[in-house]
């Protein structure tokens, strides 16, 4: 619908949604000011400087950046962190090989020295949180560009932050690094000092038949049953500064560790996470809505769906397939299924009218002001969005089938030194060229490669891919299969990989022993993926032209949402991967009509989930004994049952997996790993009624290392509180 046609007079009866108690991702230097009171009304013991202090330790000195879409927390005075099973998967899986399958059997380090160091993982603490609103906006004024995005620029506000620190700090604190986050679509700005340590290692993990208890059927769903954490170590050099891996590293004495309780909890109980959400879009228009749901999510559930039936039917027949692509798997079906719940919700609560509703109620208080900017920045969003609508459905048809879908899209194609090398017959080059692309060749071709696999799921992306994009829009060299193969996709995927170097290890060998220039020039994988990198540039291009005009719409925007709630209800800003705090309550719900779940599962769901015949559902033998003997240590209910989950009332996303999840003490109670599927279209609009977090009970955790994998020696670093 047209903007113009639905400003009408009863504008003046809307207002922005009221911020739920429960609702938001608040930064931490600003709860004293914003929520504290309410959080100390949910029960809260707990001041202002015991979540964050940026003068000594507070809680947030406990909480890490794992990897780089995680969240971890320290939990001992030995650098001991935890997160979950699926934020440490790639690590797992990394050091997992048919004989020693740690995926299926689980891994425990008896020792330090037994200690996994996993290349390229990095833990990250927040050393401190600045507004620097001012010194942005005072820098800011030197541009003269009117249509200048340096407010957005990330090159621009860390060069600013540099600045700021000086970089005698920099260099008198290893590992340190600041950046300045814009917040509120650019209206306001954080300084993040942080530390980065690289030397981490794996300590343990659970089998997946418990870190992935109930996979991808369990997914996203509530009730929940899985053992979802890892155990990892932070190793700095002698005097407690990060350094890359070394034998001679020790484990890091942290300023702040979160102590454990196993005194359980009752419903209603006061419940926040600390961590790291990715990314949210509470400020959408009703127009972005619309595009989330019908482009964005209905091509990511249906290519994906495709994909996923020829990986798993893969995996199922052979168990090197199942290691290979098990990682692959779990993150593809994460965000198909995140896609599904999304628009569930945006039908369900009908968001494209509550966020009608929002912008009819700043156009009839920015008239009442005199203020046209915001009126005029409705109707430039408006327009962006219906003039990028094909361009948009093209990207993400191009990124979920051949970039994210296809492997050998990703084969390496900068071969232009070996090319001159070959025209110049210098041997040494040649040589020195070879050795290069081999090593390339070996990081595309990896353990995780298996090629019969993507050779099937390129034919089925391929044909669909062909049906939906018309053949105008599509990368050049797709015309082949119609100009050289009749239009028989399964020839012409079959022909890459018999033709191309990159097609198997032995048609690299033969390759490397005689390398000429036209084999370069002609190989055909090279050429489809360089036409697929064109057509992704060109698509990026295209859609970056509005990139300008809509951020700057935006935050103007924004600032209107901003101003006509001045003085009222504190707004949070929209996730974007930097530490903030979420609080609730501990809570069941109903998710239909005649239909509650209740807010803890124990050991109990698990058995009666049990299927030996279906992977998702197996149970391991010892626990079903330890289940059987009601051998439970002190970790069992006041009931007398051995508790696995618990959902509380939290807002969370993406990111927030591996979050701290803290009583009214600021005691671990357990560990967020998901949300529920009724729960995630709160990345656009908050669901009281439905937006749970999964978390994983501390007790189980506990009870799994003590009672399980028989590791008891790692209780002796944690503070437990009983």
């Amino acid at each position: 619908m047209n903007l113009k046609k639905w400003i009408t007079a009863a504008a003046l009866c809307f207002a922005l949604t009221p911020v739920r108690a429960d609702e938001g991702m608040w930064l931490l230097p600003l709860l004293g000011q914003q929520k504290l009171g309410e959080m100390k009304a949910l029960g809260l013991e707990l001041d202002a400087n015991d979540l964050y202090n940026p003068e000594n330790a507070s809680l947030k000195d406990a909480v890490v950046i794992f990897g780089g879409g995680c969240t971890g927390e320290v939990v001992s005075p030995d650098g001991l962190v935890f997160t979950n099973h699926h934020c440490g998967y790639d690590a797992i899986q990394t050091h997992s090989s048919v004989e020693h399958d740690y995926l299926t059997d689980g891994f425990w380090a008896t020792t330090r020295e037994q200690e996994l160091p996993n290349e390229g993982l990095t833990v990250t603490f927040i050393e401190k949180i600045e507004d620097v609103t001012d010194l942005v906006k005072e820098a800011l004024k030197e541009d003269n560009d009117p249509n200048s995005m340096n407010y957005l620029s990330p090159k621009f506000l860390n060069a600013l932050a540099k600045e700021k620190v000086g970089e005698k700090f920099l260099q008198d604190n290893p590992g340190t690094e600041v950046e300045i986050q814009p917040f509120f679509g650019g209206n306001q700005y954080f300084m993040f000092t942080k530390k980065i340590y690289s030397d981490i290692r794996l300590v343990g993990a659970p089998p997946s038949s418990i870190g992935k208890f109930g996979a991808d059927t369990d997914n996203w769903m509530w009730p929940r049953h899985t053992g979802d954490f890892s155990i990892f170590r932070i190793y700095a050099d002698a005097n407690g500064n990060p350094a890359e891996y070394s034998p001679d590293n020790v484990p890091l004495r942290p300023k702040r560790w979160l102590k454990l309780s196993i005194q359980g909890f009752d419903e209603n109980d006061f419940a926040m996470i600390m961590g790291f959400p990715g990314r949210t879009n509470h400020f959408y228009t009703s127009w972005e809505v619309a595009e989330r749901r019908d482009i964005d999510n209905a091509v990511r559930i249906h290519i994906r769906d495709l994909r996923q039936q020829v990986m798993l039917e893969e995996m199922l027949k052979d168990d090197k397939v199942r290691i290979q692509y098990a990682s692959k798997y779990a993150g593809s079906q994460n965000g198909y299924k995140n896609a599904i719940g999304s628009n569930w919700a945006i039908n369900k609560r009908d968001f494209e009218t509550v966020k009608r509703n929002q912008q009819e109620a700043l156009l009839a208080w920015g008239r009442k002001q005199c203020q046209p900017q915001y009126e005029e920045a409705l109707l430039t969003l408006e327009q962006i969005v219906s003039d990028r609508k094909d361009l948009r459905h093209r990207k993400w048809m191009l990124d979920e089938t051949l970039t994210r879908g296809i492997e050998f899209t990703s084969v390496p194609m900068n071969t232009g030194g070996l090319s001159t090398a070959l025209e110049k017959q210098d041997n040494a080059a040649i040589q020195e060229e070879i050795t290069k692309l081999r090593k390339s060749f070996h990081q595309f071709f990896n353990k995780d490669y298996a090629p019969e696999v993507d050779k099937k799921i390129a034919k089925v992306l391929l044909k669909e891919y062909r049906k939906l994009v018309p053949a105008i829009s599509q990368p050049a060299y797709l015309l082949t299969i119609d100009q050289a193969f009749g239009g028989d996709v399964d020839a012409f995927v079959d022909h890459l990989f018999a033709k191309s170097i990159y097609g198997s290890v032995k048609n690299f060998e033969q390759f490397a022993a005689k390398p000429t220039a036209k084999a370069l020039a002609e190989d055909p994988m090279i050429a489809f993926a360089r036409s697929v990198k064109e057509e992704r540039e060109h698509l990026n291009d295209a859609l970056k032209s509005f990139d300008d005009g809509y951020n700057l719409a935006h935050r103007t925007y924004v600032e209107g949402l901003l101003r006509m709630h001045e003085g009222g209800q504190p707004q949070w800003p929209d996730a974007n991967f930097t530490l903030r705090l979420t609080y609730g309550q501990i809570k069941g719900y109903s998710p239909r009509d005649c239909d509650y779940y209740g807010y803890q599962t124990t050991l109990e769901g698990v058995m009666e989930k049990e299927d030996s015949t279906n992977w998702e559902f197996v149970v391991p033998a010892k626990l079903k004994e330890l289940y059987k003997r009601r051998d439970f240590g002190p970790y069992a209910t006041k009931q007398g049952t051995m508790p696995v989950a618990l959902c509380a009332t939290t807002h969370t996303t993406g990111g927030n997996s591996g979050s701290p999840v803290l009583n009214a003490r600021g005691e671990l109670i357990g560990l967020n790993f998901d949300r529920n599927w009724e729960g995630v279209g709160g990345d656009i609009e908050y669901l009281p009624d439905y937006q749970r977090s999964i978390i994983v009970d501390i007790r189980y955790v506990l009870f799994l290392i003590d009672k399980y994998a028989e590791a008891d020696y790692l209780l002796d670093e944690l503070e437990i509180v009983k």
